[in-house]
């Protein structure tokens, strides 16, 4: 797969067939994973893969009793979105709910979760562009992915069920979902790169303007402003 056809298409996808992913899948995307950045070198990094059912199913209390926190995050921001349903950033807003409530409501039905440690580093900083690659390889393997960190508000909790080892500094960054989607890939819809960046100074001239995705229309120059 062309690198920027995965770099433009790796969007969120919650909703998921059931079919268990292959092995050999499940290894590409975790050896494409450990060859990404790692401060010093020091693969301070540990990978969970979780596809037990009873296992994903005591996960699932934790994530949508997470969840409903982000409901009640989102209820003010929700309910001026339904008053302008026309706007298309709050179209894009509801989607991205209602997307949101049904991973929450089918968790224990994802195939594969996939969870990152990183060692001594309460940031995350050390996995996530591990993470990151995983995500980009399954996406090259067809299989969609969401990232999410909804679970790290019962991190005692999940590392009970993980058996993650008590004082040996483990911090746990995410957990991804796995799965082969039932929708389409596409290019997700972002504001204009030229409406959030800037060159010099925060509020300095960005020197270009990109009114429509360059991919995959890479002959469509940037203007230059």
């Amino acid at each position: 797969m062309d690198v920027y056809e995965a770099l433009y298409t790796t969007r969120a996808m919650r909703r998921m067939r059931q079919d268990p992913i292959p092995i050999t899948v499940q290894a590409r995307i975790l050896d494409a994973a450990i060859r990404a950045p790692t401060p010093a070198g020091l693969q301070t990094w540990r990978f969970l893969f979780v596809d037990d059912p009873r296992l994903k199913s005591q996960l699932s209390s934790f994530y949508r009793a997470g969840h409903a926190q982000v409901d009640q995050w989102l209820a003010e921001r929700e309910a001026a979105a339904l008053a302008r349903p026309g706007d298309p950033d709050s179209a894009s807003f509801l989607a991205g709910i209602r997307s949101s409530r049904y991973l929450a409501a089918h968790f224990e039905h994802v195939p594969l979760l996939l969870f990152g440690f990183a060692q001594n580093d309460a940031s995350g900083s050390h996995i996530l562009l591990a993470v990151w690659s995983a995500m980009l390889a399954a996406r090259a393997e067809g299989v969609g992915s969401v990232f999410t960190a909804i679970l790290n508000s019962y991190t005692a909790e999940v590392k009970g069920l993980l058996g993650v080892p008590v004082d040996a500094g483990w911090e746990m960054a995410c957990c991804v979902a796995l799965g082969y989607p039932t929708g389409r890939w596409g290019v997700a819809q972002r504001h204009p790169v030229h409406t959030v960046a800037a060159r010099n100074s925060w509020d300095g001239p960005l020197g270009f303007q990109v009114s429509d995705p360059l991919w995959p229309d890479r002959a469509q120059p940037p203007q230059q402003s």
